[in-house]
């Protein structure tokens, strides 16, 4: 790295986690110095800290991140292995209970990495780090951009000792996570503020780690147990994770009117009388908690369409959930910020670093895979009751219709399954559930009788004292 290198060969990352930090590996091939400001001071390990409060809840990282990982950072999925982190076939590694029964345990289409998010980002820093082109401005605060309505030519920051500058950068990334101020810096540059939509279900989910029985801490199935938007209840939903360590994390939610408490004594209660189906808190029974429960009410779906402002200036991008943040039990934003860094990447190394227009064609292509997590999260929510401010649309209506009759035949039916998770990985856009193939079959329907228990085997129900 250059001793003094140039602003206009200056990557700036706002934004240590995830998604910044992939950001930071994209852009270290063409960057002489790739500087990371985050408001943390990192630490070295698996650790918690301040800003990633929602460490504590379960994280899942779907194929389609997997993959664009893995170009960004050859070899990484070994390394989570190697740490601790799990690989879950899917659907064969996933016990779900959704509004039309339960999904049978068909053979692997697709995976997830499962593990507890401070191991996961912990990993994915020290192998960006260990690459000697970024380096990180830790304790940092991000005050706003600097520039014109037509380039961002830095970032002005306050540093863990109150010193104020600007840090002049040929290419600002905003990977700052919900509380992004990218909608107020723009508008003080002069651009006009960007239009935003808001699905809001009132979801709020708890967490809390587990210690899971003995014989089951080599590996357990996911357990799913959904809610039914239809229902006229509030939804209620939980999630069992096998993680490092034989530990579960498991994470239970409500929306308006069905919130889970953070009392200790009240979550396996919760799990067992709340959800659907009894069958996580039966497990919990078994299980030695670890922790306190962590509850969490900031679950918004929030987007700002950028790629559609009439101006946008150069040299600046948002990605992650800056741009998009999603109701977090459809698991999608760890995948969706690394397929983002991946095409921030692709288009950087096509175009040209400092080529005119780069961000802009950055902001419109990652709004592919930001509009596929978008619609399968809030074509959910968006019907429970005060989601929006309108209701659901006609188009909701027509496209959850045609979901649930999906779903229901993914209940019988081992390639509509497949077809199910091709969209749900994130692997293949959702156009491939509307081919005339995948529509016959919704119209046919199930080929198998639904299943009138959940789909564990007699073995795993003799690991976790079942049976």
């Amino acid at each position: 790295m250059s001793e003094s290198p140039s602003p206009a060969r200056t990557a700036v990352v706002l934004g240590g986690s995830h998604t910044g930090m992939l950001a930071a590996r994209a852009l270290a091939a063409f960057a002489d110095r790739v500087l990371v400001v985050e408001r943390d001071v990192l630490p070295e390990g698996p650790e918690p800290r301040k800003g990633l409060p929602q460490a504590r809840h379960a994280h899942m990282l779907w194929s389609g991140g997997v993959r664009a990982m893995e170009e960004l950072l050859p070899g990484i999925s070994e390394t989570l292995r190697e740490a601790g982190a799990r690989r879950a076939p899917i659907t064969t590694d996933i016990v779900g209970y959704s509004a039309q029964g339960w999904f049978r345990r068909w053979p692997e289409s697709h995976h997830v990495i499962l593990a507890g998010r401070d191991l996961l980002d912990a990993t994915v820093r020290a192998q960006v780090l260990a690459g000697g082109r970024v380096e990180v401005l830790g304790g940092s605060e991000v005050l706003g951009l600097a520039g014109t309505p037509e380039a961002v030519t830095g970032v002005r920051v306050r540093e863990h000792d109150g010193r104020e500058r600007t840090i002049g950068a040929g290419m600002v990334v905003d990977a700052t996570g919900r509380g992004s101020g990218a909608p107020r810096w723009l508008t003080e540059l002069g651009l006009p503020a960007p239009r935003e939509r808001k699905v809001d279900s009132g979801l709020a989910y708890a967490s809390r780690l587990y210690l899971a029985p003995e014989h089951a801490r080599g590996g357990f199935p996911v357990i799913h147990v959904q809610p039914d938007p239809h229902a006229g209840v509030p939804g209620r939903a939980g999630f069992l994770l096998p993680i490092e360590n034989g530990r579960w994390i498991v994470t239970v939610n409500g929306t308006r009117g069905g919130e889970p408490s953070a009392a200790a004594d009240d979550f396996v209660r919760f799990a067992r009388e709340e959800l659907r189906h009894p069958l996580i808190g039966d497990l919990l029974r078994q299980a030695e908690p670890l922790s306190e429960v962590a509850v969490t009410r900031a679950t918004v779906n929030r987007r700002y369409f950028y790629e559609r402002m009439p101006a946008w200036p150069d040299n600046f991008t948002v990605l992650g959930d800056a741009l998009a943040a999603y109701n977090p039990v459809y698991g999608h934003g760890l995948a969706v910020g690394a397929q983002s860094a991946l095409l921030l990447r692709k288009l950087t190394a096509r175009h040209g670093w400092g080529a005119p227009g780069l961000s802009r064609r950055v902001q419109k292509a990652v709004a592919r895979p930001v509009g596929a997590a978008w619609d399968l999260a809030t074509g959910q929510d968006v019907f429970y009751p005060g989601a929006t401010e309108d209701g659901p649309t006609l188009r909701d209506r027509l496209l959850a219709g045609y979901v649930d009759r999906l779903m229901r035949t993914a209940t019988g039916n081992g390639r509509i399954a497949r077809r199910v998770t091709d969209v749900t990985s994130l692997e293949r856009r959702a156009e491939v559930l509307l081919s005339p193939s995948v529509l016959l079959a919704a119209a046919v329907g199930p080929l198998k009788a639904p299943l009138a228990a959940p789909p564990l085997t007699a073995e795993e129900l003799k690991r976790v004292g079942l049976q």
